[in-house]
């Protein structure tokens, strides 16, 4: 059973959960992967964690890996970019595997249309070097928006988390930064855009033509891998037990 660690944001988690349905090769219900998600909203700020304005979030995300762990979770998934700055040290808190939602995107970008990458994430995954770091052992140099660019990748995220509430087109406004945010990187070389927040592909979903050939997914590149495992695990669905 797959162990969603979720709430950042929920939006987001709903998004992931849809991707790892979507991505399941089922003729029914009972092919599905079985998933136990908490949805824990509560958990502070990431990036206000990494650059030194928030609490420190690992409290919070090591009470729900337990929870997720005395649910009967198998394999643990973590739907937020900017958490994987605490991978390796959950990890070293259970026994479980911990997918790396960068190692699912590495895998992605193998033999794709070049080394130069682009990443729209928020500040504190820049800041922690997580994508840079993980993708530079696999042969991947990354490129990241200006300052003033940055700033309004920050500005297009924080739409994206309040995307329902009662002011109008949010969705909207994010989805033309975000755009123009990724062109920018993609005249400045890179070959594709790593979508490497999960509030960006909510935003940028129904983008065509040149710019939506370029875009990477982190989000769907973790539900694939997540797939991909368990339905090699014991606990997956029927159709794993099968083959």
């Amino acid at each position: 059973m797959l162990g969603v660690l979720g709430g950042m944001g929920p939006m987001a988690t709903v998004d992931f959960m849809g991707k790892v349905v979507r991505n399941t090769p089922a003729a029914c219900d009972q092919d599905h992967i079985r998933m136990i998600v908490c949805s824990a909203a509560d958990i502070p700020d990431r990036t206000a964690a990494i650059l030194g304005k928030g609490p420190d979030p690992f409290p919070a995300m090591r009470d729900t890996l337990r929870r997720l762990e005395a649910a009967g979770a198998r394999r643990i998934a973590i739907p937020c970019n900017t958490a994987h700055r605490w991978h390796a040290a959950l990890q070293a808190e259970t026994s479980l595997p911990i997918l790396h939602i960068v190692d699912a995107v590495a895998d992605a970008l193998a033999g794709g249309m070049g080394d130069r990458i682009g990443v729209l994430a928020t500040r504190g995954t820049i800041a922690a070097g997580i994508y840079r770091e993980r993708l530079a052992a696999r042969g991947f140099t990354c490129r990241t928006p200006d300052a003033a660019g940055q700033a309004e990748v920050t500005r297009a995220i924080r739409l994206v988390k309040a995307g329902h509430s009662a002011k109008a087109g949010h969705l909207a406004e994010a989805h033309t930064i975000l755009a123009g945010q990724a062109e920018a990187l993609m005249a400045a070389g890179c070959s594709r855009i790593v979508m490497a927040c999960t509030e960006i592909p909510v935003a940028l979903a129904s983008v065509e033509g040149p710019l939506g050939t370029a875009l990477v997914d982190a989000t769907e590149a973790l539900a694939r891998a997540c797939v991909q495992v368990c339905l090699q695990d014991d606990a997956g669905p029927s159709l794993a037990r099968a083959a």
